[in-house]
């Protein structure tokens, strides 16, 4: 019998990460699915995450609870913060302060414990909000500090930071992800999603789904408020 390699994927609810999931499915791997609940706005990503994670048969899908609210400095973890929904010039403050360089900090502890080799996370460089822990430098960073710390990579194994859709843009996430069976309609992308997960059809994320779909030339299954 064929033993799977192990993989850490991070799972937010939204678009991107779901379709990381099912690129991670396709290549064999036997995944373990990661979503945080650190303070954002909304729970709706998180019951997203579960179903998605339950769609595709993860082996795994835990929850790790942060509190970033704590520290604050974005629109999704400060309330008085309010959500952009005209598109903005720079870094947008929906960035959280450092919130990639802690989950992925978070997700090589449980590669270690798994003796996974591999962490997929849904970053994108191309059709994103100028976060400046989603460009390729970072990432690349980020490994070559996984590949120091830990007591695998020290023994020889080497730690893997995947980015399959870093350089894709969202329309051919999109298609990407409908050929490989990813249910968008259980996916949100929403900054400011309602309980039940409607979206609120005007902030940068809601404007992004929605013109990457159009590019895609796919309905959007979208739930708006």
């Amino acid at each position: 019998m064929t033993i799977k390699k192990k993989a850490v994927v991070l799972v937010s609810g939204g678009l991107d990460s779901a379709t990381v999931l099912a690129m991670a499915i396709a290549e064999g791997y036997e995944c373990y699915s990661l979503a945080f609940d650190y303070g954002q706005r909304h729970r709706a990503e998180l019951d997203a995450a579960q179903k998605i994670s339950a769609s595709f048969g993860c082996k795994t899908h835990k929850v790790v609870a942060l509190d970033l609210r704590a520290i604050g400095g974005s629109a999704l973890t400060d309330d008085d913060i309010a959500v952009p929904e005209g598109g903005a010039q720079g870094i947008p403050v929906t960035y959280v302060p450092a919130r990639n360089t802690v989950f992925l900090s978070l997700a090589l502890g449980w590669a270690e414990v798994l003796g996974a080799d591999s962490i997929h996370i849904g970053v994108n460089a191309v059709d994103y909000s100028g976060y400046p822990d989603c460009r390729p430098e970072f990432i690349a960073a980020f490994e070559a500090v996984a590949n120091l710390a830990t007591q695998v990579a020290v023994e020889g194994c080497k730690m893997h930071i995947h980015t399959p859709l870093m350089h894709l843009s969202k329309g051919d996430i999109i298609r990407r992800g409908i050929d490989l069976g990813v249910d968008y309609g259980l996916t949100v992308s929403c900054y400011q999603a309602n309980d039940k997960g409607q979206a609120c059809g005007v902030c940068d994320s809601c404007r992004l789904r929605a013109e990457g779909f159009l590019a895609a030339g796919i309905s959007d299954p979208t739930k708006y408020a």
